[in-house]
């Protein structure tokens, strides 16, 4: 069995590498510096992965559709769903969407979630693709295009959106980053890592999160429309309305508010002893 990862030079790319390598694939990559082209790879592996930037993996997988066959699997490793499965459908191949819901960074894929979206493929096949993650110790989770990417206007779109907004906010009123390490708590220790983290990589990446999913809009608007309404009780001092907003948000998240209290605990205490 042969697979072949296209801008498998990449970061993400690499990590999957020897992971396939393990299940007993023999691996090639394309990429920009490499002799192996795209569709080099689209006609000879059993298994192609398309992992390439948001903003072009739409146009990669149209450009190597023509050369694969029915027996072939085409999947992709993009944040959003739905245009990219609905591209491969185009092909010949036997289609699932991927998402790695991890950066390129982790050690392993051990524990970490990977959402996968059968379009057009046979339980076997599924099962098989599954399985690989599943013995590297990945949490699978299946869904469909659309149910992926209104979850990512959540998981992704709103979280970074806010945290974008957290560091413009810093910026706007000129505040020193490192005095405000003079008064630093756990909670904003965790939050600034949080800023510094998204800002260190790639804007172009969040830019494709934010505009391209079509459920982002609705996401936002709900966000914006929340942050007047509590700015606007501030403003009037009003601690009964405060509470009452508060205590709304604190039922929907019912048992997880006590889990997210223990977890931060865990994440402090390992912040301390450092």
């Amino acid at each position: 069995m042969k697979a072949g990862i296209i801008g498998g030079t990449g970061k993400m790319g690499r990590l999957f590498v020897p992971v396939f390598e393990r299940a007993g694939y023999e691996v090639c990559v394309s990429g920009s510096s490499t002799t192996v082209t795209n569709a080099t790879i689209a006609r000879t592996c059993d298994l192609v992965i398309v992992s390439v930037p948001i903003h072009d993996t739409v146009r990669i997988i149209n450009e190597i559709a023509p050369h694969l066959r029915e027996d072939q699997l085409l999947c992709d490793f993009t944040s959003l769903k739905s245009d990219p499965v609905r591209a491969m459908l185009r092909s010949k191949a036997e289609v699932i969407g991927l998402h790695p819901m991890f950066g390129p960074t982790v050690s392993s894929i051990s524990g970490q979630t990977i959402v996968m979206c059968p379009a057009r493929t046979a339980d076997a096949r599924l099962d098989q693709l599954k399985s690989i993650f599943l013995k590297e110790g990945a949490i699978c989770t299946i869904t469909t295009p659309e149910e992926h990417d209104r979850m990512m206007a959540i998981v992704q779109g709103l979280t970074h959106f806010v945290t974008i907004c957290l560091a413009d906010t810093i910026r706007r009123l000129g505040v020193d980053i490192q005095e405000t390490e003079k008064f630093m708590s756990p909670v904003y220790q965790i939050e600034l890592s949080l800023m510094g983290r998204l800002l260190s990589q790639d804007p172009a990446m969040y830019a494709d999160i934010l505009e391209q999913n079509p459920f982002v809009p609705e996401v936002l608007a709900a966000c914006q429309s929340a942050a007047g309404e509590l700015s606007d009780i501030v403003k009037r001092g009003d601690s009964g309305a405060f509470s009452a907003f508060f205590s709304r948000d604190t039922r929907h998240l019912g048992a997880y508010c006590e889990r997210g209290q223990k977890l931060t605990d865990t994440l402090i205490e390992c912040m301390v002893k450092k």
